[in-house]
């Protein structure tokens, strides 16, 4: 089996942590290619996908070949496509459990057959914003946020606690800082549009800017 992996910053060491065992060949791009370059393709993966307009048509040519991007705010309808939205979050990609959304069912079909072929396992989301993974993460950030805003505790004695007390692999400061704390804030924003309890925590909000991680919406 051929996916073509569309990405600058994974290499083809680290797409095989994606899939452990399987037995892919991997076609490893920068850009996305003109419709008709590659052929045999089983899926295009974008895991550089920023949702700009630009990039959505271009790899929109390459349907109805099998397209998953890494999409964990814009849903299937904002994106405008019926790509396979995938939750790939630095982190979340590595894990045994791929978390999925895609936009109909003759699509979620096809990528039961591609999961099934290749062994591994995936779980289908709502087609939300956050899907399931991120939406939780999202909140226990902010709510530490939120704490540590309170001067309830610090930041380490945070993270500690939810390691120790939960069996987190990571707290959430530190979730914050291997996510980007630019992603986990463009998701809360989202969120809150339709739901108050995900406002973002004005320290998060004040951190993402000194950080230079503020992204317009």
């Amino acid at each position: 089996m051929t996916i073509a992996a569309i990405s600058d910053r994974y290499t083809e060491k680290d797409l095989s942590l994606l899939f452990p065992g399987a037995d892919i060949g991997w076609v490893m791009l920068k850009t996305v290619p003109p419709p008709g370059v590659h052929t045999g393709v089983a899926a295009w993966l974008d895991l550089d996908f920023t949702g700009d307009a630009q990039r959505s048509q271009a790899l929109a040519r390459l349907l109805p070949d099998l397209v998953i991007v890494n999409a964990v705010v814009p849903t299937t309808g904002e994106i405008g496509y019926p790509f396979v939205r995938m939750n790939g979050w630095p982190g979340w990609p590595e894990m045994s459990v791929h978390e999925l959304a895609a936009p109909d069912h003759a699509t979620a079909e096809r990528v039961k057959a591609l999961y099934g072929s290749i062994g591994h396992e995936f779980r289908l989301a709502p087609d939300t914003p956050g899907m399931i993974g991120p939406r939780i993460l999202a909140a226990i950030i902010n709510e530490a946020w939120f704490t540590w805003e309170a001067q309830v505790s610090s930041k380490e004695e945070i993270d500690t606690a939810m390691r120790l007390g939960t069996n987190y692999p990571f707290g959430p400061f530190e979730w914050s800082e291997r996510i980007g704390i630019g992603n986990v804030l463009r998701l809360l924003r989202a969120l809150s549009r339709s739901d108050a309890r995900y406002t973002p925590c004005e320290a998060l909000e004040r951190a993402a800017e000194a950080d230079g991680a503020v992204q317009s919406d």
